[in-house]
């Protein structure tokens, strides 16, 4: 069972039930992407624009730029392109990143000097954060062994280095899943922490291996969590949305109490 750790994460209840809940717009176009938003209206504000989308938008559409329309109808973008480059490359490209409007979080993918050149290339910007990937939410630890070519290393172990690696380096937070959220809030009290996978009680998991309900996320020490399929894939995603909203309520108050 997952222990709320709550002496630890008091700064991270300032943050609204609703703001934390942050939409995975994984679908095929931006026309569908919109839609999505539409349907959320007054309910949700913060919305992830993966790489499918992103590449979508920009090869395919001629006139949405889906970004644009997000922020200038003031919703809150997280830009999930796990980046991993040549460091001139990610410096320049964050650089760019940092000058819009309204793009909250980028996420990274590589090591220390990828997380090194994101923060200089970003400069004094407090915009976008810089949030690293620690472990994908659809491996586990019998993928670790396969990246590894056969050796054994702990998950937790390899969380904790990936994390500690990207901190050092200047990343303002962690993308982390599963049990690795309550070991990194208690490393790393004061790290903003946002959770992919989340599947209320009684949702398939999908591809996600290391998949936590609202209340267990929030429990644990995340900041924010990522929903995508649940809420894409209902017939009435704006009561789905307030489902989860009201879940990270519950727990927000059993933990203030």
């Amino acid at each position: 069972m997952i222990l709320s750790v709550r002496s630890e994460v008091m700064e991270q209840t300032k943050i609204e039930a609703r703001d934390r809940l942050i939409v995975a717009l994984d679908v095929p176009t931006a026309t569908e992407a919109l839609d999505l938003v539409a349907k959320l209206e007054g309910c949700v504000s913060f919305f992830k624009v993966g790489l499918q989308l992103f590449v979508s938008d920009g090869l395919l559409s001629k006139d949405l730029r889906l970004i644009q329309q997000l922020t200038d109808a003031g919703k809150k973008v997280f830009l999930d392109l796990k980046m991993d480059d040549v460091q001139e490359t990610i410096r320049l490209t964050l650089a760019g990143i940092a000058q819009a409007d309204n793009i909250r979080f980028v996420t990274i993918h590589g090591n220390g000097a990828t997380a090194k050149a994101a923060r200089d290339g970003k400069g004094n910007s407090e915009y976008p954060k810089l949030l690293s990937i620690t472990l994908l939410s659809s491996l586990d630890q019998h993928d670790l062994r396969d990246l590894f070519m056969g050796e054994t290393i702990s998950l937790d172990t390899y969380v904790k280095f990936r994390a500690k690696q990207a901190l050092d380096a200047g990343c303002d937070g962690l993308i982390a899943s599963g049990r690795s959220v309550e070991m990194l809030r208690k490393e790393y009290p004061k790290t903003t922490i946002v959770t992919p996978g989340i599947r209320p009680p009684g949702s398939s998991t999908d591809d996600h291996k290391r998949s936590l309900t609202p209340r267990q996320a929030i429990a644990a020490g995340s900041d924010y969590l990522v929903v995508g399929r649940p809420i894409r894939n209902t017939a009435n995603p704006k009561n789905m949305a307030e489902r989860i909203i009201s879940e990270i309520e519950m727990e927000l108050r059993e933990r203030s109490s």
